[in-house]
């Protein structure tokens, strides 16, 4: 059995991917910080959990004993701004990235996939933007993901296959909720405001089904390394202005949940002018990599996951659904 180290394995995504690398075949360690806890995640006999900082080379080092593949996913992750310390940014989404990838490679981990992001971009009027595109980040959360790419590539070699990812927005149902991101956002406050505010609304924006880009990442382990070896791809689906996504949630809230119509929605004001048209061209073509679902589907099980009363809490206001406010109450430094 192949044995994948995943970091940030108990996040939103995270919980999503483990069960599906376990359903393949993989053994997983994951390894965490757990600053939002492991109970997303099933107990299983191949999977291991520890409880980590990947700014802690050594004991990062120490777990890669017996790994073939390392999935890099463990970042503090909040766009558009950080009401945190910025050093924290600093410190995880980059000044530990290079040691990291030294110290998988030493370990004769035979393939690196970094989870970069979609907003890397910032704001382009672009009608398509691809891989070659210049990045403008707008905060530091997408400065630094950006800044780590170009450390990555430069340790690809034959016997180390890396990959980089810039997935799009992700949207729908994780047992490790978050309700910080933006159809998440809309759907709850249809759901249980019976208005969606929408910030700003033409900036375009692109989304993928949480689904779709977990298994993307446990193909990825598997596709062929003169395929995927030193690459960039973009990994999106819908291009949506936030408005027009207010209108699919929307519908598919009143559809799903009769009840709750009419639902209003109002506009205002952001302070988050990111806006780009992302082209998963690249992906589809060299991979035959296509997404199987889209966000009305999200919406569709956010709602049903409302109705069985998966969510514990009051998901509006609860502190554990929006990560920024769980690691500046945890006060990590």
């Amino acid at each position: 059995m192949r044995k994948v180290l995943v970091t940030g394995g108990a996040g939103y995504k995270g919980c999503v991917l483990v069960p599906k690398l376990l359903e393949a075949g993989y053994r997983v360690v994951v390894y965490d910080l757990m600053l939002f806890g492991s109970e997303g995640l099933a107990a299983h006999p191949n999977l291991q959990l520890v409880t980590g900082d990947i700014r802690d080379t050594k004991r990062f080092a120490r777990c890669l004993q017996g790994v073939d593949q390392v999935i890099h996913m463990a970042c503090i992750s909040n766009d558009p701004s950080f009401d945190l310390d910025p050093s924290l940014s600093r410190t995880i989404n980059y000044e530990c990235f290079e040691p990291m990838v030294k110290a998988s490679r030493d370990a004769g981990i035979e393939r690196f996939v970094y989870v970069s992001s979609s907003s890397v971009y910032g704001v382009s009027d672009a009608p398509d933007v691809t891989e070659e595109h210049p990045l403008v980040p707008l905060t530091d959360y997408n400065k630094y993901k950006g800044l780590c790419e170009p450390i990555l590539l430069r340790y690809h070699s034959p016997g180390f296959t890396t990959v980089i990812i810039r997935p799009a927005t992700v949207c729908g149902y994780s047992p490790r909720m978050r309700f910080d991101l933006t159809v998440n956002i809309l759907t709850n406050h249809a759901v249980n405001k019976g208005v969606i505010t929408v910030f700003g609304g033409d900036q375009k924006r692109p989304n993928i089904h949480i689904d779709d880009i977990c298994e993307l990442y446990v193909q990825l382990l598997g596709m062929p390394r003169e395929l995927v070896g030193g690459e960039t791809f973009n990994a999106a689906y819908q291009n949506q202005t936030v408005s027009e996504l207010a209108g699919i949630v929307r519908d598919v809230v009143e559809e799903e949940m009769p009840e709750k119509k009419p639902i209003r929605i109002e506009t205002t004001s952001t302070n988050d002018p990111r806006s780009y048209h992302v082209s998963s061209k690249k992906i589809g073509a060299r991979l035959g990599w296509r997404p199987k679902r889209n966000i009305q589907d999200a919406v569709r099980d956010l709602c049903r996951a409302f109705k069985i009363g998966k969510f514990p809490g009051n998901t509006l206001s609860d502190e554990q659904f929006v990560n920024v406010k769980v690691v500046k109450k945890l006060g990590l430094k």
